[in-house]
């Protein structure tokens, strides 16, 4: 039978360098080309949803931080922004029928801002127009001409009936509560007091009488003197707005004629016209009196004359004016009154008082008509604003509105602004997992955000991404003004990248890692006084970031070279291996050795994981284990029963463990004990198993490897040492140059392997052994081994059993002889 081993891999294989010399002298590109390096499949997802004009179109970038989403999200809604129109701008106005629930006025973009001065001025311009025009001669002619004739009128009306209350011996007298008939004396006088009661009260009936018989004349005369005070009132008022209308009209025509193609900001104009006519006596006021003049006296009334006259002014809520194509907003902060505007209060004379001019924007209205780009974490976050954004985007529509006033417990008058409609491109950025959860829980997700533009972590590496990289780094250093990287730097950086994609292969699209090691290096060449970037200042800041990060990793080793964590690194041991652990300590990620136990003795339990039976196995390692039951079963069980108990351990691990990756030393750690064969503890092994026995790949291979170099360095390095990985993980090694260094003079080795049985022969020193035409194993061959000692452990359990039932027997017998026994007595 031919051995069976891993193939040891050769140095040239335990990494993939770039050489400086795929690169020519770099040339400067344009930054946004460098960002979309690798990202095809999210740029056409993006280039499509920007294209779609339908509703619901909205984009969910998902992609690991890190990978340029929102770079390109910048980059590519304004580069779509410039080809589009500019959307017009908004302002809310006051409403003269409903206060409460102002006007949104549109304009075109910039003239928002022009209407708010027009607007200003006119009020200015009314003020001095309107006082002119009361203040002239002809206004007051003409207001003196009517209260004249009013007077001719009363007068005459007064006279008339005087003559006729004379006749009747009465006398006329105007008193508070209007005209009075006052009986005369013999005199023609009117009568006195002393006099009347001095008369019979016969003559006093007669004078009452006759006075309730003029009552009728004077309540008719009264009623014609007020008809005519009334309508020299509203003569006077019709004058007034006459005159009043003369002044405005004029001004709110030009500002008409200006604003003739906003249609709805001419209405506003004639209601605004409406209004001062109606509220002529704000203007007629001398400004000193409605400002400052009296506010220390009469604050109230500064107050009411300033409130009236705030009603004509605008409040602009979005200003396109210096906006080119549509608007591109990214709003950082996506809280409630951030992203859809609010409605501010302000304190007067101990009250909180708003109008139309309070009323904020939002990120919302001012990416109206263009882009807003939200990070979903935030917006999910934040109370209220992921259903608000919902509902906008159902109803096509901006409303402002405050958060408190959903939830008051007595109903408040608020301010109701007329929601604005709504025409915007949200892109969402997030992680994947963001939009699993809300695909499958939000029913209305899938609605408004239709496309999806996934980001990878990785790419190929080939020629075209490696000078996209080149390009990349060149346009980096240029913007930011750094050093020059020379093609050894941009070389080294293509490893380094490839080492952060944990593939030969693969590049990775993690540039924010990529620029930190740009930015560091580039620090370093400026601390050694180099004039460029060179792969020595990519190496010394790769380093450094480590040593920044590695503190429980050096504290680790320390106590594996004290011994306080016990690993060998020599010799060999029955039913004991070492496995590799990784440990993320979330910006940085080692491996360590750990040392696996196994014990295997006679009975019918099977694998007993004892991190499992403590609750501290993960579901994936659970797993793991009874894949290898399982494989032990159809390796040793095909014409007898597994009749065993083992139990196996990951040794002074005090914390959860979780993953396949150690299934095969585990598997070898058992089966070693079973056949009392023992293993190599200078040789570590990762690798997950499946029931038939092949080795599957596994995660943090370089990890791994490094750990137990640095491991056995610090013990000594004898040139047996090494670690045995997963063939399928070949080309995952990205080594660091101490370990190929280590590998090319012979001190430490990685093998490879894809069956179990090939790193059960290295670790042993002896052959596996195959099935032989009796379904056996070949005697000098570890599965032979342990398949003897299985059929001895079979045969005893059966013999045991025997026994058992034997002695069960007999206890049965003499138990039913004694109730015999029992029931003769």
């Amino acid at each position: 039978m031919a051995d069976r081993l891993p193939r040891q891999l050769q140095p040239s294989e335990l990494t993939r360098h770039c050489s400086p010399e795929s690169f020519a002298p770099t040339d400067t590109g344009k930054e946004e080309e460098a960002i979309l390096i690798g990202q095809e499949r999210a740029v056409r997802s993006v280039q499509f949803g920007l294209h779609v004009a339908s509703p619901g179109y909205n984009i969910f970038m998902a992609g690991a931080p890190g990978t340029g989403k929102r770079t390109f999200a910048r980059t590519a809604t304004q580069d779509e922004s410039r080809d589009m129109d500019t959307p017009q701008d908004w302002c809310y106005v006051y409403n003269f029928d409903d206060p409460t629930s102002p006007w949104a006025l549109s304009l075109p973009p910039g003239q928002a801002t022009d209407f708010a001065t027009d607007m200003d001025e006119l009020i200015e311009d009314a003020r001095t127009a309107i006082r002119n025009e009361f203040e002239g001669g002809e206004f007051e002619q003409r207001r003196n001409e009517l209260i004249e004739d009013f007077q001719k009128k009363t007068s005459e009306a007064v006279r008339q009936l005087e003559e006729e209350v004379r006749e009747n011996g009465f006398a006329l007298q105007k008193g508070a509560g209007g005209f009075v008939p006052v009986p005369l004396n013999d005199a023609g006088t009117p009568m006195s007091n002393e006099e009347y009661r001095a008369l019979s009260p016969e003559r006093r009936q007669e004078i009452e009488d006759a006075g309730a018989e003029l009552q009728p004349l004077v309540r008719r005369a009264t009623r014609e003197i007020r008809q005519l005070e009334k309508e020299v009132k509203s003569s006077i008022r019709d004058l007034e707005r006459q005159v009043g209308s003369f002044a405005v009209r004029p001004l709110i025509e030009q500002l008409q004629e200006t604003y003739s193609e906003a249609h709805r900001v001419c209405e506003y104009l004639e209601a605004v016209h409406d209004d001062m006519i109606d509220h002529l006596d704000y203007f007629k006021r001398d400004e000193e009196e409605s400002s400052g003049g009296q506010q220390a006296l009469f604050p109230q009334q500064q107050q009411d004359s300033g409130a009236a006259l705030d009603r004509y002014k605008v409040n602009v809520l979005v200003n396109n004016a210096e906006t080119e194509g549509a608007p591109v907003v990214e709003e950082a902060n996506p809280t409630y009154y951030n992203l859809f505007g609010s409605v501010e209060y302000k304190s007067s004379m101990g009250t909180l008082t708003t109008d139309h001019t309070l009323i904020r924007s939002g990120a919302l209205q001012r990416a109206n008509g263009g882009f807003l780009i939200l990070r979903i974490e935030d917006v999910l976050t934040s109370p209220f604003s992921w259903d608000t954004l919902k509902r906008s985007l159902k109803n096509e529509a901006i409303r402002i509105e405050n958060i408190g006033e959903q939830y008051r417990m007595v109903p408040t008058t608020g301010l109701n602004p007329e929601p604005i409609p709504l025409n915007v491109k949200i892109i969402l950025i997030g992680s994947p997992m963001f939009h699993y959860l809300l695909s499958t829980y939000d029913d209305d997700f899938r609605k408004y955000f239709k496309v999806k533009a996934d980001f990878d972590v990785q790419m190929e590496r080939n020629d075209h991404y490696l000078k996209q990289y080149a390009q990349f780094i060149s346009n980096v250093a240029q913007r930011d003004d750094l050093l020059r990287f020379n093609e050894t730097a941009i070389a080294r950086i293509v490893d380094h990248s490839s080492r952060l994609a944990q593939d030969q292969s693969k590049l990775s699209a993690r540039f924010n890692e990529v620029v930190e090691i740009v930015y560091e290096s580039d620090a370093w060449a400026r601390t050694d006084g180099a004039d460029e970037v060179s792969a020595e200042h990519i190496d010394k800041a790769v380093q450094e970031r480590r040593y920044r990060s590695n503190l429980a990793e050096d504290h680790i080793r320390e106590a594996i070279d004290r011994d306080k964590i016990m690993v060998d690194t020599e010799g060999s041991v029955v039913g004991q291996i070492n496995g590799l652990s990784v440990y993320s300590m979330g910006d940085y990620s080692f491996a360590r050795p750990s040392r696996i136990t196994a014990n295997v003795y006679m009975g019918n339990e099977g694998v007993v994981n004892i991190e499992r039976q403590v609750k501290m196995s993960g579901s994936s390692h659970s797993k793991g284990v009874l894949i290898l039951s399982s494989f032990l079963s159809e390796r040793f069980a095909y014409d007898k029963p597994l009749s065993l108990s083992a139990s196996i351990t990951f040794e002074q691990s005090y914390g959860m463990v979780d993953g396949d990756s150690a299934s095969c030393a585990e598997l070898y750690a058992i089966i070693s004990d079973l056949a009392d064969v023992p293993l190599r503890q200078d040789v570590a092994v990762t690798g997950s198993v499946n029931q038939k026995g092949d080795v599957q790949p596994v995660g943090g291979i370089n990890e791994k490897v490094e750990g137990f170099y640095y491991t056995c360095k610090a013990r000594g390095l004898n040139g047996e040492q090494g670690v045995i990985i997963p063939d399928k993980n070949l080309d995952n090694l990205m080594l660091n140059d101490e370990v190929i260094e280590a590998a090319e003079a012979g001190n430490f080795h990685v093998w490879v392997m894809q069956d179990v049985r090939e790193g059960l022969e290295l670790l042993t020193g002896m052959p596996a052994g195959d099935r032989t035409e009796d379904r056996g194993f070949p005697e000098d061959s570890v599965f032979g081994k342990a398949d003897r000692r299985l059929r001895r452990m079979a045969k005893n359990l059966r013999h045991f059993a025997a026994d058992e039932d034997a002695e069960d027997q007999e206890e049965e017998e003499d138990t039913s002889e004694e109730d015999d026994e029992t029931s003769e007595q």
